[in-house]
């Protein structure tokens, strides 16, 4: 009677089995993983300390020029009493830097929503050829990346609109020109401290924007750490290419 029984097991689909040896044998990042990201980290760093307008090179950057035109535009305010250009240019940065932190708001909203689809995104990734799967930890900590990367923009713009704000109050402190001929040293010192925020809420603006366009060249690590390296090598190229060498640069520089 015992010889006739047969023990019944649950059998396992193929397919199942399959995904969770290919996830058991796969780790949450690779070493090519970490040479990516400290490439990333370094050419940003080098990037924004060759491109941030306080380094003297033999070829000033678009950064650097602009603050000059800054401290320029400030410094002839005092030469008017008409306050209602410099109040519409204010006005205007400050709506530039609204706009791209409510974009890195929707952005962080994306973020947010892509960790919620990791399943279905790590079914995409399975199907398609050459890439290179990290796992479901792995593409999580990727998203988290990015997310801190979306992050940093929206402080730096949140912080630069609030400091275009103290430079608008630090505008409309600027004495008029009967004041300014009674103290003129005085009035200088107000136009300073005015050049003074609003260059430093431009550096923040240009960090927030630095980090979103480098945002593009992270994206590719969700492929390969290879085509992240290389995006981000391509995104720097062309931010070099418009710090140094651009049209746009070309218009600052006098007698060009």
């Amino acid at each position: 009677m015992w010889r006739n029984r047969v023990e019944i097991r649950p059998r396992v689909p193929v397919a199942t089995f399959a995904f969770s040896y290919g996830r058991a044998k796969t780790r949450a990042m690779t070493f090519e993983d970490y040479i990516a990201l400290a490439i990333f980290v370094l050419l940003w760093a080098g990037f924004t300390w060759a491109s941030d307008g306080r380094r003297n090179f033999k070829r000033v950057s678009l950064n650097r020029l602009m603050n000059e035109h800054r401290a320029r535009w400030i410094r002839n305010s005092l030469n008017r009493d008409l306050k209602m250009i410099d109040t519409q240019i204010i006005a205007g940065l400050q709506a530039g830097t609204a706009f791209f932190a409510s974009t890195t708001i929707f952005a962080l909203g994306g973020c947010f929503a892509l960790l919620g689809a990791t399943d279905q995104v790590q079914m995409i990734f399975n199907d398609l050829p050459q890439i290179f799967r990290s796992g479901r930890t792995g593409f999580e900590l990727k998203v988290g990346g990015l997310t801190c990367l979306f992050g940093y923009s929206f402080f730096k713009f949140g912080w630069s609109y609030r400091l275009f704000n103290y430079c608008s109050i630090l505008m409309g402190g600027i004495p008029m020109m009967a004041d300014m001929n009674r103290d003129r040293q005085a009035a200088e010192r107000a136009a300073e401290r005015a050049i003074r925020m609003n260059t430093l809420a431009a550096k923040h603006f240009n960090a927030g924007l630095r980090a979103m366009f480098l945002s593009i060249g992270y994206l590719g690590w969700f492929i390969s750490p290879y085509i992240f390296v290389v995006l981000t090598a391509f995104v720097i190229f062309v931010l070099t290419r418009r710090q140094f060498y651009s049209e746009a640069r070309t218009a600052l520089i006098e007698n060009a």
